[in-house]
């Protein structure tokens, strides 16, 4: 009972497909793992977006959305009618060729980097050997809309806003891929199946997360953080800092494009933090044991969830960085702490046949040790570039 519950969608989809000719069957599977992608995240997104304004509401002491519909849950929807019936206004000197496709340019990469993630056990939209590779593969062309938005918008601050995005999401799209290498050596595969089946093994009642690891905790925490500058989220936000640049490569974008834009973004964060959950926190499976009878997809959407959450909190939380913070946070910290953790990573491998009482705990303090002295080193040398002045305090006569 509990495995027809977990395997529900996978036994419809081959139900559903066995109805079709055999020239047929190809194309319905197909279709059949596309749909739901194009079904779920963008219902995703209107649900992220009314718990986002009104988490910040709470947050910063105000009311959120509460005028339409029941405790203001149509809010989104309003928001889309809005957005389709607002005019769309082109620059006459903008290329209006460029100026259209950006934001599709936008949203097809992120739906790209959605299939490969699994959502659950034998829940994969497309499973290849390489399926990590291609996530940063195809990751790497939101830059390409981006410049597309601000270039052919003929605009300087639109253009900008266009650069500032493209050096921020070049300079953190290293330490990004370096938090993955070291989840890569230890499991020796770059598929995301395989990542998360390696990650099924058992210590007991715990599961073999990679975040139990000193390695994956500090990968983890890495990843998150050149994830939140990749997804253009607080407190990296800069290329939207609408206090320099107005709204950054968006000024000249209106209706329903900049809804595209808007659902881009959003888009990209599910999937940035859908590999964080394959990487480090176990994809679909349960923390503990004993509660695998949780269907598969219910704990990665759960996980997913959290993350989402601790984005929307860290929003109302964090103020905005300068761009000179954010330049040197990822080269001077970041890429050095990336490459140290994969240098940490092989510690924790090759001493894995440490026999001895308190093994475990020796090779915890050794990795600690290898990855604390140079976060505190490098941390100080970073703050002590900031030379404060002694603050004078004047009142008015």
């Amino acid at each position: 009972m509990v495995e027809a519950i977990d395997q529900i969608f996978v036994i419809a989809k081959h139900w559903v497909v066995g109805q079709f000719p055999a020239a047929w069957q190809s194309f319905v599977s197909v279709l059949l793992s596309i749909v739901p992608i194009l079904m779920v995240f963008p219902l995703l997104f209107a649900v992220t977006t009314i718990v986002e304004r009104k988490a910040l509401g709470r947050i910063q002491n105000r009311f959120g959305p509460n005028r339409v519909g029941p405790w203001g849950l149509l809010q989104p929807v309003a928001d889309g009618l809005k957005m389709l019936t607002k005019e769309d206004i082109i620059p006459r000197p903008a290329d209006r060729i460029v100026h259209f496709l950006a934001p599709v340019a936008l949203i097809v990469p992120s739906l790209l980097a959605l299939s490969v993630i699994p959502y659950g056990r034998n829940m994969v939209p497309i499973d290849l050997d390489a399926g990590l590779l291609f996530f940063f593969a195809v990751g790497a062309g939101t830059e390409l809309a981006v410049f597309m938005a601000g270039w052919s918008s003929r605009n300087k601050y639109s253009l900008l806003g266009a650069m500032r995005a493209i050096a921020q999401m070049v300079s953190y799209e290293i330490p990004l891929i370096l938090a993955a290498v070291s989840v890569v050596m230890l499991v020796g595969s770059l598929s995301t199946v395989g990542i998360v089946e390696a990650q099924g093994e058992r210590y007991g009642w715990l599961l073999k997360w990679h975040l139990f690891t000193p390695w994956g905790l500090a990968g983890f925490v890495l990843f998150m953080i050149a994830a939140a500058a990749e997804s253009n989220r607080a407190p990296f936000d800069i290329p939207e800092g609408e206090s320099e640049i107005i709204a950054g490569y968006l000024v000249e974008y209106s209706g329903f494009k900049f809804a595209l834009f808007f659902l881009g973004e959003y888009l990209g964060l599910f999937a940035i933090s859908g590999l964080a959950i394959t990487l480090f926190l176990g994809g679909w499976h349960a923390p503990f044991s004993f509660l695998e009878w949780i269907p598969s997809y219910v704990w990665f959407f759960g996980k997913l969830s959290a993350l989402v959450l601790l984005f929307i909190w860290l929003r109302g939380t964090l103020p905005r960085l300068r761009i000179d913070q954010l330049m040197n946070l990822a080269w001077k910290f970041m890429l050095p702490m990336s490459l140290i953790n994969i240098v940490v990573a092989a510690v924790w491998h090759y001493t894995a046949d440490w026999q001895f009482t308190g093994a475990l705990i020796c090779r915890w303090l050794l990795c600690g040790i290898l990855f604390g002295a140079p976060y505190v080193w490098l941390g100080s040398a970073l703050m002590g570039e900031n030379k404060f002045a002694k603050r004078t305090y004047r009142f008015a006569d």
